[in-house]
């Protein structure tokens, strides 16, 4: 079984469409959870009692993570798919995801293409978005290149590795995805699973200025990863140093000149930490 978990945050008016899209799913073996963070807009009341089959728990506003981490530790299912409550899946998503892990048993976490819709029109992903297994780890590096809505994971390496950083408001999942790609391979489903939509000022990446400033949070937890193999470490710090570079200049540009010396003096430091190592070697 499957436990499909949508986390929500007053968007009443695009949560029906997503539940209605999982419930529709050609393969019907799992269990639903909604995880209402709080919500001012009646999401509850409105929804509970059209959709009783739903696993509905709430708690106060606490984040993404919080509510995602919640619907984790209730699940029953070995298996965890993840939905934002303002994305769709197509109909086979879960029945083509499945399919493949029948028959690639020793894959534990596979990922999907996307279709994206931004202010109703539909867009073609950036290029720098490319899915495909080709260096997927050191493409993530950069930015999130997997999409939450896409995911099925086994609950197990969840276990291992530990659930999404609720210290990061932001780039939670860039974070989550590069503890699980430094242990276990994913695969790669090339059809287009899941609709994003876009647009929309609620979402988070639009309410955060600066977001490298929690990506290089990721990367340097990243670093203190016990499990963390040397062959790991050079692109780490070498994408730190890009970030904190970036992160200076623009901090400076907004004459936040203190965060700007701040980001540079890291940067200099992973940059000896880099040459260091490079003359050990």
């Amino acid at each position: 079984m499957v436990s499909v978990i949508i986390p929500t945050f007053n968007r009443v008016h695009l949560l029906e469409r997503a539940i209605n899209s999982v419930l529709t799913q050609t393969n019907k073996n799992f269990e639903l959870i909604v995880v209402d963070d709080g919500s001012t807009d009646n999401t509850l009341s409105q929804l509970s009692p059209k959709f009783p089959q739903v696993h509905w728990i709430t708690q106060q506003n606490s984040g993404v993570s919080k509510a995602r981490n919640r619907g984790i530790q209730q699940a029953r299912g070995p298996w965890i798919a993840l939905l934002d409550s303002d994305d769709v899946w197509h109909p086979q998503k879960l029945e083509l995801q499945i399919k493949f892990i029948q028959k690639t048993p020793s894959i534990l976490f596979c990922h999907t293409d996307e279709q994206w819709i931004r202010n109703g029109t539909k867009v073609n992903p950036p290029s720098y978005l490319d899915k495909t297994n080709h260096h997927i780890f050191n493409k993530s590096l950069d930015r999130c290149i997997i999409c939450p809505s896409s995911v099925l994971m086994h609950k197990s390496i969840l276990e291992k590795t530990g659930l999404f950083n609720e210290k990061l408001p932001v780039c939670e999942d860039y974070d989550l995805w590069l503890r699980l790609l430094i242990g276990y391979d994913i695969a790669y489903l090339p059809q287009k699973m899941v609709t994003k939509y876009g647009g929309h000022n609620d979402q988070l990446s639009s309410q955060y200025w600066g977001m490298d400033r929690f990506r290089v949070t990721a990367l340097e937890n990243l670093l203190n990863q016990p499990n963390l193999k040397e062959n790991f470490k050079k692109p780490i710090i070498q994408t730190l140093i890009l970030k904190l570079d970036r992160l200076a200049q623009s901090f400076a540009k907004h004459n936040k000149l203190k965060e700007a010396q701040k980001f540079r003096a890291k940067s200099k430091s992973y940059s000896l930490r880099s040459q260091s190592a490079s003359i050990s070697t």
